[in-house]
């Protein structure tokens, strides 16, 4: 059967259907131009009478009459009102256009690239998150992600800043090195360069990462608000703890979250233990410490690292020594054990003829010790005993006693700590750049954020006995001696500084607590003799003392 030929105006009169086309919707373009505002009073009239009449189906029965004669009333009102009909014309036109203007579409749902991102995400998570056997897998090659990501963000870079997964439930999430992978995965994933929190729902099977914000930095060394016996390691996230303090951040004021240790004789946590790279701000948050422990008790330091960074505090009234040579530390933490034994007797005799606890007992002694593990290698090399087998006394029977003991470390000197010293720093603080290895070692316990690999200098995490791991951002308080730091962040540590002791002699105290001269390793006439009480150390040890800071 011969095929017939196609019409003319099929075979070649193509061109003049698309121009007809192309005239048709060019004339229908002008026309919606031309129509625009009456189309945008039609939309807005309709939408006005299905509001009127959903509103009218929503009237109860019994309300029906009363509404319909008001508003018949109304509409009579401005019928005999001169010129009311024109303006009630007007009125509604206007609310017509209001009603149907052109409004910005609401963005329902991600973009392309957003949803090639999850898709990724998703493909990443398969191996992690299925198994063989599941008849129904939730993570599947190929699978709906949108089954398992039920709630996503992106910042305006098009990356993630929150995510919640949903997981089957034989996925081993009480597993510590199963939740490390998936966090590892999805930081990688996700972007490097900003720190991740992740929340982990076992009962629910649920999962939630978000980006945090970076800590703010600029906050200097100040007088904090705080009670007796409450120091400020540093801040915190605003949602990690219940309690903000007022704080000067340059020219403002605004509320923080702080890091509270508490010390004292009901504390849990009464001695510290702060760990870190060189550089990553230990002695930054010692000298912190130091200026806060002043505002109510006495201060003893000892500066393994000899650099001075404790200079400006020699001197000052609370600090009772600042040492940085093997014999001074040695002489002044053999002191510090006496004093500590001394302080145990004198409560206890107290206590045993109902009388009250001497003040100098209970005015706070705290024993600052920066980089021991040098001093310790020295005592080592010249046959001595180590620093730390001095502080026994102090950390078992400190917290009776009012002593509390801050040490301050490098990560590669920690396997030199004493059991003792390990046992009861049962505050801990990680700072600098480390990974989660080094942090679940030094706190016991892994932080639910992934470290970043630069951080400034103070910026670390906190953990005070058996309680979550925190972030933290120590204050600047750099030494005011230092050239190189910030002019206000110096000026901030001098505001705070107790101040030198006049030039007149001063009558001797008479209380009963000793205190030792605050001495360094330079000139013998730097030394300078308190009186003691004769009935509260022995004259051997005050004379051993005495000599081996002399020979220092």
């Amino acid at each position: 059967m011969a095929r017939r030929p196609l019409p003319r105006i099929l075979s070649s009169g193509s061109a003049s259907i698309t121009r007809s086309r192309e005239i048709a919707r060019t004339a229908a373009d002008s026309a919606t131009d031309v129509l625009h505002p009456l189309i945008t009073i039609l939309r807005g009239l309709r939408l006005l009478a299905v509001s009127g009449r959903q509103r009218w189906a929503a009237t109860p029965k019994e309300r029906r009459g009363p509404k319909l004669f008001l508003a018949t009333a109304c509409v009579l009102a401005v019928a005999l009102v001169p010129y009311g009909p024109i303006l009630a014309l007007i009125t509604v036109m206007g609310a017509a256009a209001w009603k149907g203007r052109e409004r910005t579409p609401v963005k329902t749902g991600p973009d392309e690239a957003e949803s090639t991102r999850l898709r990724a995400l998703y493909e990443a998570l398969v191996p992690y998150f299925s198994v063989p056997e599941d008849p129904d897998p939730l993570f599947a090659h190929g699978g709906d992600w949108e089954r398992t990501f039920t709630e996503y963000a992106f910042d305006g870079d098009g990356r993630l800043t929150r995510l919640q997964v949903s997981y089957p439930a034989y996925f081993t999430d009480g597993e510590t090195a199963a939740r490390s992978r998936i966090e590892q995965l999805l930081h990688t994933k996700s972007g490097r360069g900003r720190e991740y929190h992740f929340v982990w729902n076992e009962e629910a099977n649920r999962l939630v990462m978000t980006v945090l914000d970076p800590l703010p930095a600029s906050i200097a060394a100040q007088r904090f608000v705080t009670a007796p016996g409450e120091t400020v390691l540093g801040f915190t996230d605003p949602d990690a703890v219940r309690r903000t303090v007022p704080v000067r951040d340059g020219d403002t004021t605004s509320d923080a979250s702080p890091v509270v240790w508490r010390t004292g004789n009901r504390s849990t946590e009464p001695h510290l233990l702060a760990v870190g790279q060189p550089g990553s701000g230990t002695t930054t948050l010692v000298r912190s410490i130091a200026l806060q422990a002043l505002q109510q008790g006495d201060v003893l330091i000892v500066d393994g690292s000899g650099t001075g960074e404790y200079g400006a505090l020699i001197g000052r009234t609370g600090v009772l020594a600042v040492e940085s040579g093997l014999s001074g530390a040695l002489a002044t933490l053999e002191w510090a054990a006496h004093e500590t034994e001394r302080r145990l007797i004198f409560a206890n005799r107290a206590r045993q003829g109902g009388h009250p606890v001497p003040e100098d007992i209970k005015r706070p002694l705290w024993i600052l010790l920066d980089r021991p593990g040098v001093l310790g290698h020295l005592a080592a090399a010249d046959g001595r005993p180590d620093p730390q087998e001095l502080l026994q006394v102090p950390l078992r029977h400190g917290r009776a006693a009012g002593v509390t003991v801050v040490l301050a470390d490098q990560f590669d000197a920690v396997e030199n700590l004493t059991e003792t010293v390990r046992t009861h720093t049962r505050a801990r603080v990680v700072l600098g750049p480390a990974s989660r290895e080094q942090i679940a070692a030094a706190l016991g316990a892994e932080p639910n954020t992934t470290p970043p690999p630069e951080v400034p200098a103070g910026r670390g995490y906190a953990r005070l006995g058996t309680g979550p791991v925190l972030r933290l951002q120590v204050p600047a308080t750099p030494d005011p001696y230092d050239e190189d730091a910030s002019e206000s962040h110096r000026q901030a540590v001098l505001d705070v500084l107790p101040q030198l002791p006049g030039a007149a002699p001063q009558e001797p105290q008479q209380e009963s607590r000793p205190e030792p001269a605050a001495v360094s390793d330079g000139p013998a006439e730097d030394t300078a003799e308190v009186p003691v009480a004769v009935e509260t150390v022995p004259t051997g040890q005050l004379a051993k003392a005495q000599a081996a800071i002399a020979e220092g």
